[in-house]
């Protein structure tokens, strides 16, 4: 876990390094802003004693002059510091968005453990913004610090008691806004959390809305996001309160600040130690400090709420995986024999079973769990209890975990569908295209559509293509998030389509069916026994139709093989299998 940890830690360092040299550069040019705006007050007092106080007309309009050339300087100073500051802040929150999914799709998996869908939405956007806006944090800080030196060191030059109140106050202050910022960073982290979890429930719902409203349990899910947003509302509250504690308190302490420092360039003026325009001067830095001390009160926020985002960030980069080990190349090529030894599947004993390469095995369950093991064994999301799983003679513990996902495609039935076309779900590289903008869609729609044999094999053997010619606009047609304009039938079926489109050399199927008519699944079960021929596939399933139409058929009974042979062979044979399967 120690590893994981600081994996995660130097994903968030590159992150904020890796915008080092765009970020320097935004700070010299905010220097150069501050040292800009601290000289603009000294400028006004030299303008005061030199021009004003002695009437010389010709003097004012060249120093207005140098006033009008400086502030132009400022804003161009600001407007490219500020752009450089942004920029970087915006790619540091990019790259940590990325470096989240790619972890998150890692194909060991893991960081998805314990954590809801939007959960992860939320740590991928706002918390990654927030930690990317450490950049701009430490960009400003930087710019403020050049400020106050400027401020202090010409405050000395012209009278050593004011500043030396600036050199040593500030500190003090900045110590102090450190202590205050330590509440709102532990709010701000419960802030998010609760903003995650709110989040996550609510896109599970949305999820789920169908079911919701055909088991009528629309009011039971809207107070549970109710009490959920309450307390999100509640942990937000609390934030905010601890930011205002902390905002109010820091502009307080800073307006004592610049009040003593007027108050002592005040004096000192009474008493002949400073002239009117360095009073002038003295009164203006003091309230151009204003600026710097109030910019570091907002550093302090910004970086109390990246260290609480930058937290959860480094949780999910650093989540351990499901599945650990696996470095091996996949055989080449692959012979698509899967092999279990002794592999406890929920049961008592342990499963041996040889799944034949280049065969339809069927393989009927009486337990759903066991069905559900098997599949997250088959496609390595966990590693079983005991015993071993291997393809083509070579456990699946010693193969690379991306390479094995391209060997063996497990289809679950509860698969989801991506917003788009029809065509887009079942072609991946369509549907790659078509995830990049809506310029790309109707491009990668047709390009999909009726042009790719493979794909119109799949769709056939699926029955997909009934689908499409139900469709206003066919393939081309949008299915909508999740597929939600499709029924529970067309979903299977265009969810089967995109199964047998990617055509890996091991093909394991979960009830592909259930949804769906007698009559369409005695063809489903024909095209998929078609398409597939020649290459290993397995279908976990209690259909007659589908093991009808395989070459063996595996019971599995309480955890353990109970019965093996044709569909037909069992049917007569096993009060079990009848059972399970024609029950």
């Amino acid at each position: 876990m120690r590893s994981g940890e600081q994996s995660g830690r130097d994903v968030l360092t590159r992150s904020v390094r890796g915008q080092a040299r765009r970020v320097g550069l935004g700070a010299a040019l905010g220097c150069v802003h501050q040292l800009g705006e601290a000289l603009v007050p000294v400028l006004i007092g030299v303008v005061i004693d030199q021009a004003v106080a002695g009437q010389d007309a010709g003097r004012l309009a060249l120093w207005l002059v140098v006033l009008a050339v400086m502030y132009v300087a400022l804003s161009w100073s600001f407007r490219l510091g500020a752009r450089a500051g942004e920029r970087g802040a915006e790619e540091a929150a990019h790259t940590l968005r990325l470096a989240i999914v790619r972890r998150v799709l890692d194909a060991r998996g893991g960081a998805e453990e314990g954590r809801l869908p939007g959960e992860l939405a939320n740590v991928a956007t706002e918390d990654a913004k927030r930690v990317g806006a450490v950049n701009m944090a430490l960009m400003s800080g930087i710019w403020a610090v050049a400020g106050i030196t400027a401020s202090a060191v010409w405050l000395l030059l012209t009278s050593v008691p004011l500043g030396l109140i600036v050199l040593l106050g500030t500190p003090v202050l900045l110590w102090l806004g450190h202590l205050l910022s330590k509440p709102l960073e532990r709010r701000s982290e419960a802030e998010q959390d609760r903003a995650a979890h709110a989040s996550g429930v609510a896109a599970d719902l949305v999820a789920g809305l169908r079911v919701l409203k055909g088991l009528g349990a629309q009011q039971a899910a809207v107070e549970r996001y109710r009490r959920t947003s309450r307390a999100s509302l509640a942990a937000t509250l609390r934030a905010a309160r601890a930011e205002s504690w902390q905002t109010g308190l820091v502009l307080a302490l800073t307006g004592g600040f610049i009040a003593l420092i007027a108050l002592v360039g005040g004096r000192l003026a009474l008493d002949g130690s400073l002239t009117l325009g360095q009073l002038v001067s003295a009164v203006g830095l003091a309230l151009f400090l204003l600026g710097p001390l109030e910019t570091f009160a907002w550093v302090n926020a910004e970086l109390a709420q990246g260290r609480a985002s930058a937290a959860r960030v480094a949780e999910v980069l650093a989540a351990q995986p499901a599945v650990v080990g696996g470095q091996d190349p996949v055989p080449d090529p692959v012979r698509g024999e899967l092999r279990l030894r002794g592999v406890r599947l929920g049961g008592p004993d342990g499963v041996d079973l040889d799944l034949t390469a280049g065969r339809l095995t069927g393989i009927a369950v009486t337990d759903p769990a066991c069905a559900e093991a098997l599949l997250r064994c088959l496609g390595r999301e966990t590693d079983p209890e005991s015993g071993s799983v291997e393809l083509d003679g070579v456990p699946l513990t010693r193969l690379d975990p991306a390479g094995l996902r391209a060997a063996v495609l497990v289809a679950a039935h509860d698969a989801v569908l991506f917003d788009g076309s029809l065509a887009a779900n079942v072609t991946p590289e369509a549907e790659a295209e078509a995830r990049s903008g809506p310029a790309e869609i109707a491009e990668a729609d047709g390009a999909a559509e009726g042009t790719d044999p493979r794909t119109e094999r799949a769709m056939a053997a699926a029955h997909a293509d009934e689908v499409a010619r139900s469709l206003p606009h066919g393939a081309a047609t949008g299915v909508g998030e999740g597929g939600r304009s499709l029924s529970g039938g067309q979903r299977q079926r265009v969810l089967l389509a995109r199964a047998l489109r990617a055509g890996p050399p091991v093909l394991v199927v979960h009830d592909p069916t259930t949804a769906v008519d007698a009559v369409t699944e005695a063809r489903i079960a024909e095209g998929l026994r078609e398409i597939r021929r020649g290459r290993t596939t397995v279908v976990v399933t209690n259909s007659p139709a589908l093991l009808a139409v395989a070459d063996r058929v595996v019971l599995l009974d309480g955890g353990r093989v109970g019965a093996e042979g044709t569909h037909a062979e069992l049917v007569q044979a096993d009060a079990t299998y009848r059972t399970a399967v024609l029950a």
